[in-house]
């Protein structure tokens, strides 16, 4: 209760103002214990980044007002002080979470991850047989999934992909399933080229797709869907203003501000001088690359800032369905939202979006 507490706050101050990162991403080393052969996050002899120089950046993004900060890699399970860089984020008031391939999980490590503070775990899984793409398959990983069922207190996300160089497409169906019945979240993504862009897919590959975003999701990984992902597994573009350097950070393992994992080098500020000007310019840029992009992480803090502008206009854009079919919390901020005469509706709105922090 008190992790959805927070995440309630760390959404309701989004919507309350847009001069401050929703998420960053940080690097505590590049290496990975995996050689995916369609990554370009890693590489096989990084060593660590010091811990008190993760700390030092943890808390530069804390001074900026981040809510979010999820530590990536490579693998970040191989730094040997990952546990005292989550406690220090939680010791900010932000929201921890952490991407894996989950390889190295174990039921020590598990619980070490609680006692930090973990709020949120991402396990990728790309296949179900293991073969010369990737070895993140469900065969190898599927003991790792029922360690987190029995021992974490953290929220649990499985996800799989869909693209070009994944054989089987449908291994991701029953990656998705096989996530639902251990009471996971479980999202998919689709593979982009070193740029970000998407790789269309195929009719075989929509069909999965499709398939995939029909079971039972989180009503925010459905709106994600229907904002973006629908027009790109179609390879079709989408009209967006991507918040990249304001609203999402990615920091690389050299301490540098990048717009994200796949651009690299722009706008390569280095953290300690990156400021609110950095931000608020950031915020207005036009990304040229945005309208094929696959990054989920940076939509979804768009989507905040479209439904902070045009609340009503955002909600039909997320959920085009009617009224009745709308998710139960789409209803309720229809109900929040919607402008109204009724003297003790507006009343219950102004008390709920004060209790939120939005207005």
């Amino acid at each position: 209760m008190n992790r959805r507490i927070r995440q309630a706050q760390m959404i309701a101050g989004a919507l309350k103002s847009r001069r401050h990162p929703i998420e960053a991403q940080i690097i505590p080393i590049r290496r990975c214990n995996l050689s995916c052969t369609y990554c370009n996050e890693f590489d096989s002899s990084s060593k660590p980044v010091p811990t008190e120089e993760m700390i030092h950046r943890v808390d530069l993004l804390a001074a900026l007002g981040t809510a979010t900060i999820t530590i990536s890699g490579g693998e970040p399970l191989l730094h040997p002080k990952l546990g005292q860089i989550i406690e220090r984020i939680r010791s900010h008031g932000m929201l921890a979470g952490l991407i894996t391939n989950g390889y190295l999980l174990t039921p020590d490590l598990i619980k070490r991850l609680n006692h930090a503070g973990l709020d949120h775990l991402q396990i990728s899984i790309d296949n179900v047989i293991p073969d010369d793409v990737s070895r993140k398959s469900l065969r190898v990983l599927q003991k790792k999934l029922r360690l987190l069922a029995e021992h974490a207190e953290f929220d649990v996300n499985v996800n799989s992909v869909v693209g070009s160089s994944i054989r089987t497409p449908e291994d991701a169906l029953v990656i998705t399933r096989s996530a639902l019945d251990l009471g996971f979240a479980s999202t998919v993504g689709l593979i982009h080229n070193d740029s970000g862009r998407v790789q269309p897919l195929s009719d075989r590959q929509q069909s999965v797709y499709h398939q995939i975003e029909s079971l039972k999701k989180p009503f925010h990984t459905s709106g994600l869907y229907n904002r973006f992902h629908k027009n790109l597994a179609r390879g079709l573009p989408n009209e967006w203003h991507c918040r990249a350097g304001s609203r999402y950070l990615y920091i690389c393992e050299d301490g540098l501000v990048h717009y994200c994992s796949q651009q690299r080098g722009y706008p390569g500020i280095p953290l300690e001088k990156y400021g609110q000007e950095d931000l608020d310019r950031e915020y207005h840029t036009v990304k040229e690359c945005a309208a094929y992009c696959t990054i989920s992480c940076v939509q979804r803090g768009s989507m905040i800032d479209e439904l902070r502008e045009n609340p009503m206009a955002a909600i039909d854009r997320f959920f085009p369905a009617a009224s009745s079919e709308k998710p139960l919390v789409v209803r309720i901020l229809i109900w929040l939202f919607l402008p109204t005469k009724t003297g003790k509706r507006r009343i219950v709105r102004r008390f709920a979006l004060r209790l939120l922090k939005v207005k």
